[in-house]
């Protein structure tokens, strides 16, 4: 083997081996894949208007021009380009059970469906937390742009349902290190 063979080999090593040390695992959780598909490129967008009222939206008619009747009430609008996967899965948290630092490929979806959850973000100087309940989610749209950590603090078990937009075929989670900014 040549010299230069043996010192990429050793500087790999050493990343791989830094990177272990770095990573911060997650501690009593459990993780189940319920599944994971490719959706090809789309454009879906999907409005609902309330029935046009005379009195409150005649200065209001810019509806009209989009074939649509009265004011919006709800409006959902999803994309990608070129494929993505999505993949859902369940997480089930001890009391006391941590996911550890880490970031996603793209966006999260994330609900609380049994228990409580707290949530810290990576990027939050004063360490401040998310507390979300069963019946409680949030999208999580800025996964890859720093680290974060979700914690069961109660003394009974959560559960998390768990839906990740990703680029195809990419890693679902990449562990990350500790920030720093939290006493944890």
């Amino acid at each position: 083997m040549s010299r230069q063979r043996m010192l990429v080999g050793a500087a790999l090593a050493a990343m791989i081996s830094g990177a272990i040390v770095s990573a911060t695992p997650g501690s009593g959780s459990q993780s189940t894949l319920l599944g994971r598909g490719r959706y090809e490129a789309f454009d879906v967008t999907r409005r609902v208007t309330a029935p046009k009222n005379h009195e409150s939206d005649q200065a209001s008619d810019q509806g009209e021009e989009h074939g649509h009747r009265g004011r919006t009430t709800w409006k959902v609008k999803a994309e990608a380009e070129p494929a993505l996967d999505i993949a859902t899965q369940m997480i089930t948290f001890e009391p006391g059970g941590q996911s550890g630092w880490h970031t996603h490929p793209g966006p999260v979806f994330i609900t609380v469906i049994e228990g409580t959850m707290t949530f810290y973000e990576g990027d939050d100087p004063d360490c401040q937390p998310m507390v979300l309940h069963a019946g409680e989610g949030f999208v999580d749209g800025q996964t890859d742009r720093h680290a974060h950590i979700a914690r069961n603090e109660t003394t009974l078990p959560a559960r998390n349902l768990v839906t990740y937009f990703a680029p195809p075929g990419a890693a679902l989670r990449v562990d990350a290190p500790n920030p720093g900014h939290c006493p944890f």
